[in-house]
């Protein structure tokens, strides 16, 4: 099991160059992150996009466009689409979004002929570094998925847990989060939601994983909350997946673990048929090199 973000990037080097397709790459940060990836052996970069903003922007990001494939494509949600042909066509292992408009990115993404749906469940998986749990913790979902039903979080959980298996994991704890540990339907419906996924688990209707809760954050992560609070299950204190019971608390958890507590992260979009890395313009630098580097290392190979 891989302990830090380090250890992913070394796992993505080790499975060799994975072919990034960069939609509307004219995008300076993004193109400075991919040319650290590329640098640092993790990719070779294809930039989708009109050529001559490409050409501007690698010049402002102090980024030689002869080291890279471009290809020629004047509107940004045809380079989205483009990026998906490349794909399905295998001449791309994964994609990311540069200067388009996440909307314009995500219909690309859930084109019927030439997007990369595979007609289930989409969702968004981040992995948090923080200084003091020696450990990596993956969050979702964060940006996608809504209010969702019981079966749609069984659907998030089996995609956090195929990537985090495909990165380095070979059981990852999942933790039903809640604000307590025990199950009442009538106030707190999500609890009964968290309580079926673990029987689910157990019964093998989820898979790779196991899973337990309701549980509170502090109890998920935290062995010595748990002791103190007496609570024995298979869990506690040791979760490496964080399932939140819907997009307010996953969104609030990621961003208190990027700005309050300074933790590095990743993301991902994944239940595609490749990794999408799908970063804000807010993101620094770090995050969106980060984020290539898990989509690489979550790219299932036979080596």
């Amino acid at each position: 099991m891989i302990r830090s973000l380090n250890d992913m990037i070394v796992n993505a080097r080790a499975s060799g160059r994975k072919k990034l397709a960069v939609a509307a790459a004219n995008e300076v940060e993004v193109l400075r992150a991919v040319e650290q990836a590329r640098s640092e052996g993790l990719v070779e970069g294809i930039l989708v996009g009109d050529k001559t903003a490409i050409e501007s922007a690698c010049e402002q990001a102090e980024v030689k466009s002869s080291d890279y494939r471009v290809v020629n494509v004047s509107q940004p949600p045809a380079a989205a689409l483009e990026c998906c042909r490349m794909i399905r066509e295998g001449s791309a292992d994964f994609m990311m979004k540069g200067a388009i408009k996440t909307g314009d990115f995500m219909k690309a993404i859930l084109d019927k002929n030439d997007g990369l749906s595979r007609g289930g469940l989409l969702s968004h998986v981040a992995v948090f570094e923080t200084d003091n749990l020696g450990r990596l913790i993956f969050v979702t979902d964060a940006a996608i998925n809504i209010f969702p039903t019981l079966s749609e979080k069984a659907g998030i959980v089996q995609n956090a847990v195929g990537i985090a298996q495909n990165i380095g994991y070979d059981e990852p704890i999942v933790a039903c989060l809640g604000a307590v540990e025990v199950v009442n339907p009538d106030k707190m419906p999500d609890t009964v939601d968290s309580a079926a996924l673990a029987v689910m688990s157990q019964r093998g209707q989820i898979t790779g994983c196991v899973i337990d809760g309701p549980l509170a954050l502090d109890v998920a992560i935290s062995e010595k909350a748990a002791s103190v609070k007496g609570l024995k299950s298979p869990g506690a204190g040791r979760a490496d997946i964080l399932l939140a019971p819907e997009i307010h608390s996953a969104n609030i958890l990621y961003k208190s673990l990027t700005y309050i507590s300074g933790a590095q992260a990743a993301a991902i979009v994944t239940g595609t048929i490749a990794p999408v890395v799908l970063t804000s313009r807010a993101d620094d630098h770090q995050t969106k090199f980060l984020s290539i580097a898990m989509g690489a290392a979550g790219i299932k190979t036979d080596n």
